[in-house]
């Protein structure tokens, strides 16, 4: 594993919410940034966020995300997205995750990811699919 994966290093990440981040359901008024699509930038901002430290050849896949949503962003406010590496075991890094528009906190939680080498997955995905379409 990297030796600059480290416990402490953190960034922060700001999103605009656009519609393509909303709920629908409640109407053109009731555009607020849906928890799915807050997992999601959680995600990426994560991952992206390791692809700065790993070595070439690898990237991350995530495993575990634990969120409270806990307010409400309207569309077209911003929301600041805080990681922070939490701990690193091997393969697996856990972030402690935060999130705040200009309000309110509006989550709180955690996410893991494991670092994988590319090749080497897609060696594993290619013999899973091979050995389903033999069922």
């Amino acid at each position: 594993m990297s030796a600059t994966l480290k416990p402490g290093l953190t960034t922060t990440r700001r999103i605009v919410v656009d519609k393509d981040r909303t709920i629908s359901f409640m109407g053109d008024e009731g555009r607020v940034y849906a928890t799915p699509e807050l997992v999601r930038d959680i995600e990426i901002t994560c991952r992206d966020f390791l692809l700065g430290l790993i070595e070439a050849g690898k990237d991350s896949v995530g495993t575990r995300v634990a969120i409270d949503h806990l307010a409400a962003t309207p569309l077209g406010m911003a929301a600041d997205i805080t990681i922070t590496i939490a701990a690193v075991e091997g393969p697996k890094v856990t972030f402690e995750v935060s999130a705040r528009d200009p309000l309110d906190a509006i989550c709180k939680g955690s996410h893991e990811r494991f670092v994988v080498d590319v090749e080497k997955a897609q060696k594993r995905l290619k013999a899973k699919l091979e050995k389903a379409a033999a069922l």
